[in-house]
């Protein structure tokens, strides 16, 4: 009994984190080195990427003219940078093992920077001189141990990164590593990291929202503004070689918004007819529904810090804080509520995007854990959950059975962090905008 209390608590600790995040990354450092040795190499995209890098080396700008074998360039222009570093590096990509070596400690590095951020998203309580103000407290301190394991667990990432070398490897990794500058509150690397994700591939926009909300709360509005301002200025000078050729070539390949998946490769809505997944009347239910869900967030749980519905966000945020608000809302943006926005953005994007591919899966499985866990669900349920999702991304081809899983985890997963979220950021005292209140009144 005194063992089985003794591993509950090394289960359930946060501070056991510090020497089990190491054991874990060594870990899967070994089963990098086995799943290379032992399982063959997929041949996917990378072929395609090298002969699209190859005619950017042989000077071609015009982004409507770069082509591969699986068809034209559709990512933004540092996916074409990064890949021209490794066709430079990998003999123009016949040394497909030492592309596998540099993705494996790709994986390793953004697994790294993963458990920073888990270990890092806790509360904060924040006091102030105002009595009036009072401490901000989130209901739950801190990820626990039991959830770690499952960062490593994964056999579909295992394959995407090591087997199949996508560039949502690279997006995902500046994704986390923007959430982890963020939480230490560098806003200009956050925000350079985030927009060169964007510039690897546009799914990072999913992210977008929560992180606008997020800079629009945690910074003065010239601050929050100068941040927005600079992810763009990043956008504009990656992209600037191609820009003076075809500036709109270059916009419609690399941010194709109106692109239209084959229904054979869908991972997630397998279960309804082609008929239906084509039809113009589902993408405009997603579109409806991923506005939806995210105005239900702005005004129920990411407006938390500022004590504001939408409409005073709206009308207020123009308007210049005085310093004593404006260090309280800031106060309140704490490393968890940033990880858990900027998260559960993701997936709402991801739960109603009309098509998900398998590599889609980068961006779901080291978000799953963390937000089931913000869910306030049993650990035993973490595991179903996380367990069913992980089947399900593994069936290939996709099932009616599978996607309806794929798509029934996302939902349990943003439902969830919604109503498990209810509580967090409530105070002892008054919320800032309270506060101001009471004070004009004093005045």
């Amino acid at each position: 009994m005194e063992l089985y209390d003794k591993a509950i608590h090394v289960a359930r600790d946060p501070a056991h984190t510090r020497w089990l995040s190491p054991l874990l990354i060594a870990a899967d450092a070994c089963l990098c080195a086995l799943v290379i040795v032992n399982v063959p190499y997929t041949e996917i995209d990378w072929e395609a990427y090298m002969q699209q890098v190859s005619q950017y080396h042989n000077g071609e700008r015009d982004y409507t003219l770069i082509k591969g074998a699986t068809g034209p360039l559709v990512y933004p222009a540092a996916h074409v940078y990064i890949y021209s570093i490794l066709h430079k590096l990998t003999d123009g990509g016949k040394n497909i093992l030492l592309a596998q070596a540099i993705f494996a400690w790709l994986y390793l590095g953004t697994l790294t920077v993963v458990m920073a951020c888990y270990r890092k998203a806790k509360a904060r309580t924040s006091y102030t001189p105002i009595a009036t103000l009072g401490p901000t407290v989130d209901s739950d301190p801190q990820a626990p141990p039991y959830i770690f394991p499952l960062l490593i667990l994964s056999k579909r990432l295992h394959s995407i990164f090591l087997l199949r070398l996508f560039n949502d490897c690279f997006a995902v990794g500046f994704l986390f590593i923007a959430i982890y500058a963020y939480q230490h509150r560098i806003w200009t690397v956050g925000s350079v990291a985030y927009s060169f994700g964007v510039g690897t591939k546009m799914s990072l926009l999913l992210a977008g929202p929560a992180i606008e909300i997020l800079l629009l709360q945690a910074l003065p509005l010239r601050r929050a503004l100068n941040a927005m301002f600079l992810m763009a200025q990043v956008q504009v000078t990656i992209a600037w070689p191609f820009i003076p050729v075809n500036p709109l070539g270059y916009l419609s390949r690399a941010f194709e918004f109106s692109r239209v998946f084959l229904y054979r490769w869908t991972v997630n809505w397998r279960f309804l007819d082609e008929k239906t997944f084509l039809s113009r009347e589902f993408a405009i239910a997603l579109a409806t529904a991923n506005i939806g869900f995210l105005v239900l967030f702005v005004a129920t749980r990411w407006l938390k810090p500022s004590g504001q519905s939408i409409m005073e966000f709206a009308f207020r945020v123009w308007k210049p804080r005085s310093l004593l608000m404006q260090q309280q809302i800031s106060l309140r943006v704490t490393t968890s509520f940033t990880m858990t926005a900027i998260l559960t953005s993701m997936l709402i994007g991801l739960l109603c995007a009309r098509t998900l591919h398998y590599q889609f899966y980068s961006y779901i499985a080291w978000s799953t854990p963390f937000l089931l866990w913000k869910s306030k669900m049993h650990p035993l349920g973490i595991y179903a959950v996380w367990a069913a999702q992980e089947w399900a991304w593994n069936v290939y081809p996709s099932t009616n059975a599978s996607s309806a899983v794929v798509v029934g985890c996302l939902l349990i997963q943003v439902v969830g962090v919604w109503w498990g979220t209810r509580q967090d950021g409530v105070d002892q005292g008054a919320t800032p905008e309270q506060g101001r209140r009471h004070h004009e009144h004093v005045q």
